[in-house]
This record gives structure tokens, sequence and C-alpha cells, in this order.
């Protein structure tokens, strides 16, 4: 017998694999965008990062016609009022360096937070990654809607230099003051058990079993 498919809502496969292991207590089979076969992408236009993961959520299980987990996270620096919060994947919409404005990848990201905090001290760098996780089930009018949400979270700093390999986005500047390490230089297992994902998913794996 089959396992029915909950539909995470990510192209990424780095998410992908988090969230295979994150979720393995599930009787699901986890599909993502492309698997699902969806093309359209869902503008992030909440304030919020529950308002962004309630939208896509919604709107995903209803352009897969299935169930629906989607998410929003992000990095909170205190020293910058909270940013980039909900525009983390969008920090710095183009790079202002080099001969063309091109598109801001990863690394040009850490980079531009690293120039923002430059004269920010040790003590001041206290930052921490949120996620909110939404999930999407069918309603009794035939759509979708979302059934909750919850939230995690993980407190640290950022350092003053990229440290690590493993992780993406803003890992290798997140230095977790109790392993004396990046979130990008601990291994996959140890970061799935403390990164703001794992803190979401363990609650989003006990909203799903009371949802059904």
């Amino acid at each position: 017998m089959s396992l029915p498919k909950l539909l995470i809502a990510t192209r990424n496969p780095g998410k992908m694999r988090e969230y295979g292991e994150l979720l393995r207590d599930l009787p699901f089979e986890l599909v993502s965008l492309d698997n699902a076969g969806v093309a359209e992408e869902v503008e992030e236009t909440g304030q919020t990062f529950h308002e962004n993961a309630a939208l896509k959520a919604v709107t995903y299980a209803s352009l897969a016609g299935m169930m629906a987990l989607a998410d929003d996270s992000g990095l909170e620096v205190d020293a910058l009022g909270g940013e980039p919060g909900v525009h983390s994947a969008r920090y710095g919409a183009k790079a202002p360096w080099g001969d063309e404005i091109q598109p801001m990848s990863d690394q040009d990201r850490v980079m531009l937070l690293l120039e923002n905090l430059k004269d920010i001290p040790w003590e001041k760098r206290i930052a921490r990654f949120r996620c909110v996780i939404c999930i999407a089930r069918p309603a009794k009018d035939g759509g979708f809607e979302a059934a909750g949400s919850v939230v995690g979270a993980v407190a640290g700093m950022i350092q003053y230099q990229p440290q690590g390999e493993d992780g993406f986005g803003y890992d290798p500047v997140f230095y977790l003051p109790s392993y004396g390490l990046t979130m990008a230089q601990i291994s996959l297992e140890e970061k799935n058990r403390i990164s703001h994902r794992a803190d979401a998913a363990g609650r989003a794996t006990t909203l799903m079993k009371q949802i059904g």
C-alpha cells in the first residue's frame, strides 16, 4: 500500500534532504515542488514568517492538489533591528559590486551581512534563526486551508568570517557558542537535532499527528 503524499513547498535539494530526515516518522511520501510538477512560484508578500508560510502552504497545496507543508524562515540580527528577517532570502536584491549588477548569491548575502555588521562588537552580534511551518489540508469546500502553524528557533552569534562547508544560506557565519563552531561546521545529524527547522519540524510532526 502506497503512502499518501505530502508536498514540501521547496525546490531546494538541501532543504528536502533535511526534511526527509526531520519528518521520517510521518507516514507520508515527501515530494518537492519539482517532483509534483508545480512550476508556479508563490510570491512571498506577507509581512511576517507566519503570513508567508500560510500563503505558500495553501497556494501550493491547491496547485498540487495535496496536503502541503511550507515554511518561512530567516535570520534575525538584534543589532540590525531584526533584519534581514522575512527578507533573508532576498537580502540585498542585487549584488552592488563587480562590473555588472548581478542577482545575489548566498555568498553575496553573507558578505553583505558582514559588511553591515563591521562596526558591531562581538557582544552585540546576537542573532537567531527562526522558522515557522504551516500545514495546509483539504477544506470542506473542496479547496485547501491552513490547519495550523508552529514555530522553532535557535540562538547564536554572527561571527566575523565564514567557516564551514556544510549547510547553506547564512550557516557559515552563524556561530553556536555551545559548540564553538558555525552551523556550517557541525554534522547534518547534529544540525537536524538543534536547528530552528529541526525545532519547528518536531512540532510540525506532532501537529500532523493531531490533524490526521
